[in-house]
């Protein structure tokens, strides 16, 4: 009989065994001047700011210490291993949500969103941004009974918010990350392709900058995004001009081409051949019924 593996049945007690591991997890409306510490972390805590204002102080090795005065929509870091201190204000105290986790590859996701003990403050690129990290967490710390699994689950959905959302997130991706953008970038190509779809939206999407998308959709693709988008497009189109009597016309607005003649010229240089004779020698059906052919 198949065994499952025993991580699976665990309540992930180790974080030495998974890549990420959740310890703890709240909210709070704080009183004026409530706080924590001076005191020392063994796993990371992020705290995410729904309102209000605090102070989050951070200490370096040798306790030289900096202030980071923080406000609603902003977050911070606290990385295990160095004094930390924070309290809200006196007049209008900070209400936040936190998460507590750990694990293998806790650091390194950490540090794709730009946060350290030396910068630990997180600021969404839009306050949009901020809103989905929130409900994120806040799924987390609804869960109460949920299982381990749905938790963690959840864990992994804020980490990529936290990442993909961060204004201090790092611009060098590890093979992983690059990996993941790239998937993200063509799964809306797949789904939005016969859009006015350009390499600056899917750049947008992937919250890169457009040069340095390009060069990373190159590194794993092979091939620029403007070239997969075109050979997606015209691979869909191709597929229309075979299964279906839709007219040309439709078809190009189909893929995202308004203009016949500029959509014409696009097949041509994938397939070296205008679309009215690509469905003249690979016609599958006549009249909406499927043509035979000799096998």
């Amino acid at each position: 009989m198949y065994k499952m593996p025993d991580l699976l049945f665990s309540v992930f007690p180790n974080e030495r065994f998974i890549d990420l591991t959740l310890f703890q997890n709240g909210y709070e409306k704080c009183a004026p001047m409530h706080g924590y510490g001076p005191g020392v972390r063994n796993h990371y805590l992020f705290h995410y700011i729904i309102s209000g204002k605090g102070t989050f102080r951070t200490n370096d090795k040798d306790l030289d210490h900096t202030d980071h005065h923080l406000s609603g929509g902003s977050g911070f870091l606290i990385e295990p291993g160095y004094v930390n201190h924070y309290w809200a204000d006196g007049d209008d105290p900070w209400e936040y949500i936190w998460v507590e986790f750990g694990g293998l590859r806790a650091g390194a996701y950490v540090e794709a969103a730009g946060l350290s003990q030396t910068h630990p403050v997180y600021e969404p690129q839009h306050p949009a941004d901020g809103d989905r990290l929130q409900e994120e967490m806040f799924a987390i710390v609804k869960a109460g009974e949920a299982s381990t699994l749905y938790q963690i689950g959840h864990l992994y959905l804020f980490m990529d918010t936290l990442i993909r959302t961060s204004r201090s997130r790092k611009q060098v991706l590890g093979g992983k990350l690059r990996e993941f953008y790239v998937r993200e970038a063509i799964s809306y190509i797949e789904q939005h392709y016969a859009e006015d779809l350009t390499v600056e939206r899917l750049a947008q999407i992937c919250k890169l900058d457009r040069s340095y998308f390009g060069k990373v959709f190159k590194s794993v693709v092979g091939q620029s995004p403007q070239g997969f988008l075109l050979r997606y497009r015209m691979e869909k189109a191709a597929e229309a001009l075979v299964l279906t009597s839709s007219s040309i016309a439709d078809i190009s607005v189909s893929v995202g081409y308004s203009d016949p003649m500029h959509f014409s010229r696009a097949f041509k240089s994938v397939y070296g051949v205008a679309p009215r004779e690509y469905r003249k020698e690979n016609r599958l059906m006549d009249g909406g019924v499927f043509k035979m052919t000799e096998v």
